[in-house]
């Protein structure tokens, strides 16, 4: 496995590159200090994994850089590392694109679990964060089947139209410029989200929901 960490503290990003390195002996590690030096970076390693980025970085903004990776390499899932606990910004987050949302607070457990599920196509989102009730933060992959309390983000919405229209994930891909990968990991949020099952309820749901 080979990740790019992008965070403007040395000392954290030092910190996180050699947890991040017990993964397994294959894995390697690329450190950026910024969003501009990791869009370099992105061009010149187009065997990376993974990116796990900070949102609070000094010039171009964290949000703006997950746009910016998602329109240059769009295979690659990011996970935001954050020291916000703030729902608004984990909707944000997913709503530009990251695929996880992991707040600094969390232990080595909870990255380690986050980083497997995305790279398996799943999606993370801490429970911590969303209010799921103390202590819960530890098991990973949890999406609230609750509407009211993580909203399908735009890219979602996108996806769940199409998904009714009964494209299957490679034309949904195609159309949107994402991987399948990245769209088969949408459409599990979704149904999570939607606490549905299968693609005819979430369109019927949506429908109900006047998403769609």
């Amino acid at each position: 496995m080979k990740l790019l960490i992008v965070d403007d503290h040395a000392v954290l990003r030092e910190g996180l590159a050699a947890l991040l390195q017990q993964i397994g002996p294959d894995t390697s590690i690329v450190q950026a200090s910024d969003a501009t030096e990791a869009m370099t970076l992105l061009q010149a390693h187009p065997d990376l994994d993974i990116v796990v980025l900070d949102l609070m970085m000094p010039g171009v903004r964290g949000l703006d850089a997950l746009s910016e990776f998602g329109r240059t390499r769009p295979d690659l899932p990011v996970i935001v590392l954050s020291s916000s606990e703030e729902p608004s910004d984990v909707r944000k987050a997913l709503a530009a694109g990251a695929l996880g949302y992991v707040p600094k607070s969390a232990g080595q457990r909870v990255l380690f679990s986050a980083i497997q599920l995305v790279m398996n196509g799943d999606l993370y989102v801490p429970p911590l964060v969303l209010g799921a009730g103390p202590g819960s933060v530890e098991s990973p992959g949890y999406v609230p089947k609750n509407r009211s309390e993580l909203a399908l983000t735009p890219r979602q919405i996108e996806i769940l139209k199409l998904l009714s229209e009964g494209a299957p994930n490679k034309l949904i891909a195609n159309v949107l410029g994402l991987s399948e990968k990245t769209v088969k990991a949408h459409i599990t949020a979704i149904f999570r989200t939607l606490n549905v099952e299968n693609r005819t309820q979430a369109a019927v749901a949506g429908r109900k929901a006047g998403l769609i």
